[in-house]
């Protein structure tokens, strides 16, 4: 069995917040194991619950043309939440829920040792740009611990809000030159300060 599969069942078995006695299933995340690029959203929707997949609802969908965009797909990336489970009437991540998750997904991005990690919305955002806004930092990234993070805004973002689309069109195309970039780019030294590439 992989470490990711072993991890997953252990994540199926955590009832430590309310929402667990709500789900249907929980949804640890999939993609390839030795994925470059990790893309990291906020929670489970309505129809992550029902499958227990990440990304599989409209936002999914979208998220599946802007990978096509780049020449990329499902299977050479890896998608994973904030949270595991889905907030009961899509509420935003509480807290103590993310606290409680974060565990699970630092597990995930060691087993994965990811080049880049890319985050989707405010809440993945704030894990690695504390106190950081999105609509200032959106496209943006910066190197450190020899890791890429990248900061975008959500999908679902742009099916509420259409004048957001073509940002979050333009971020996905810089990924690929920043991939490329990796060994180049050089570490932070202040975690704070925001780089443009």
């Amino acid at each position: 069995m992989s470490a990711l599969s072993e991890l997953y069942r252990e994540i199926a078995l955590c009832q430590q917040c309310e929402i667990a006695k709500y789900r249907n299933k929980v949804v640890p995340g999939e993609g390839a194991e030795d994925a470059d690029i990790m893309f990291i959203g906020e929670a489970p929707g309505w129809y992550e619950d029902q499958q227990g997949r990440p990304f599989v609802g409209p936002a999914g969908k979208y998220l599946d043309e802007l990978l096509a965009s780049v020449g990329l797909s499902r299977e050479q990336v890896y998608i994973a939440n904030v949270i595991k489970c889905r907030p009961q009437g899509n509420r935003d991540p509480l807290p103590t829920e993310i606290h409680n998750c974060r565990k699970w997904l630092e597990r995930q991005i060691e087993i994965i040792c990811p080049k880049m990690i890319v985050t989707l919305g405010r809440y993945s955002m704030a894990m690695f740009f504390p106190s950081k806004s999105i609509s200032k930092i959106h496209g943006t990234a910066q190197k450190r611990d020899n890791v890429i993070y990248y900061a975008m805004y959500h999908p679902a973002a742009a099916l509420h809000q259409q004048s957001l689309r073509r940002a979050i069109e333009d971020d996905m195309l810089k990924i690929p030159s920043l991939l490329a970039r990796a060994e180049t780019i050089k570490e932070e030294q202040q975690p704070q300060q925001l780089t443009m590439f």
